[in-house]
């Protein structure tokens, strides 16, 4: 996947510090996406620095890459297939013995290349917070319960027609210390696999309607909305299950003028 590399915008704060305000980081946000509306360009996958989201300055690449052979790399890297994956794993709420705490939900989807064709049997893991925002982590320690059901962690194939589908709790929002009072909307981080490690993709599914969408800068580095909103998965009646659990439906996009935002491009 490609992508431009952006020069950061000068922060109005200093970005080593968690000081700073969050009408400080929404003076920033607005900062950039003025000047990102005049500029008249379009990009569509998140700034690799991004001053609003401070640890992003020190965490993107500042040299040209250096071209690796595939061959040395897959002799080291992880092999998958139908047997590695049991079908169990994509239900998060029969894992660990008992009933998690929260709201059950499906989120389910297609992964589709840029011609809208499906992509098959392909690995999808997904990870993410608590019904209480809290992940099974040792450096999350913020004061939220920990639910001894949930680990937050699944995995599946997709199947003929590229569609995924997972069992899971909707999480909560987080805090997180970017800047002072700083919390995470919810979401679930999806990572997905091509035919070997280093074809590994990784992104962020929202739900619709939540407030934080405005005030949190990792949303908020894709500067173009329509690539913003393709985050967000869509509420379907039709994926619910009756007296179990409310649905979601999110496609995934992998080339194109369409594709899914993801986290770490080059």
């Amino acid at each position: 996947m490609t992508q431009t590399q952006q020069t950061p915008v000068a922060p109005l704060t200093d970005p080593d510090s968690a000081s700073a305000s969050q009408a400080d980081i929404n003076a920033e946000m607005a900062a950039i996406s003025a000047e990102y509306a005049a500029a008249g360009t379009v990009e569509t996958q998140p700034r690799l620095g991004y001053s609003p989201y401070r640890s992003s300055l020190l965490r993107y690449p500042t040299k040209n890459p250096h071209h690796a052979d595939p061959e040395t790399i897959e002799l080291f890297a992880p092999v998958f297939g139908h047997r590695d994956v049991a079908g169990l794993e994509s239900d998060l709420t029969i894992q660990d013995g008992g009933d998690p705490l929260g709201e059950r939900i499906v989120v389910t989807g297609r992964v589709l290349d840029g011609a809208g064709r499906p992509v098959r049997n392909q690995l999808v893991e997904i990870w993410q917070a608590n019904a209480a925002g809290r992940y099974i982590h040792q450096r999350d320690q913020h004061p939220a319960p920990i639910d001894p059901n949930f680990t937050g962690v699944g995995r599946t194939l997709t199947d003929d027609q590229g569609g995924y589908c997972f069992t899971t709790i909707k999480p909560g929002p987080y805090p997180w210390k970017n800047h002072h009072n700083a919390w995470r909307p919810a979401h679930i981080h999806f990572s997905l696999f091509g035919t070997d490690f280093t074809q590994r993709l990784v992104t962020q599914m929202y739900f619709p309607g939540d407030p934080l969408f405005s005030l949190d800068p990792i949303y908020q580095s894709i500067l173009d909305p329509a690539a913003r909103a393709r985050l967000v998965a869509t509420y379907d009646h039709d994926v619910t299950r009756h007296e179990w659990a409310t649905g979601y439906r999110w496609d995934i996009v992998l080339t194109g003028s369409h594709r899914t935002p993801t986290e770490d491009s080059e």
